[in-house]
């Protein structure tokens, strides 16, 4: 069986749910992982992403960085139509809405993320798109 902490999409993802987060939290270079699940802005149904996360004030914190891609990554687009989303941490799933960050709140929320995923900052080199930070907010 592969380590989770090699498993990226769906693999990753199902490993996660199957075990409420005892394979998958863990995962490469000592990152937390969460689920996200948002609801498909043109089908409706429900898509779900393993990301990096922080907790920050409350919130949780993600990076719609797509590894520097020109277009963002297709759950910040479900989440732009549609902020009320779900969030997994381990085995606990609650409502949460999404927001990006301000202006203001991005810098320390960015140096708490590249703190765990120094790519981060390499991926803004490959766009001129402004990666967004995501603030995962409990309902």
């Amino acid at each position: 069986m592969v380590s989770a902490i090699e498993l990226h999409g769906p693999p990753h993802v199902q490993r996660y749910l199957e075990t409420d987060g005892e394979d998958g939290f863990h995962w490469q270079n000592g990152t937390e992982i969460l689920i996200l699940f948002t609801k498909g802005r043109k089908s409706g149904e429900e898509r779900s992403h393993a990301l990096i996360f922080r907790e920050h004030n409350g919130a949780y914190l993600v990076v719609a960085s797509k590894g520097g891609a020109e277009a963002p990554p297709a759950w910040f687009v479900n989440l732009s139509a549609d902020p009320h989303v779900e969030v997994q941490i381990k085995g606990d799933r609650f409502p949460a809405t999404a927001r990006v960050a301000t202006p203001d709140e991005k810098p320390e929320m960015w140096a708490k993320m590249v703190e765990v995923w120094p790519d981060y900052d390499e991926y803004t080199k490959r766009t001129d798109r402004e990666i967004p930070v995501v603030v995962l907010e409990r309902d």
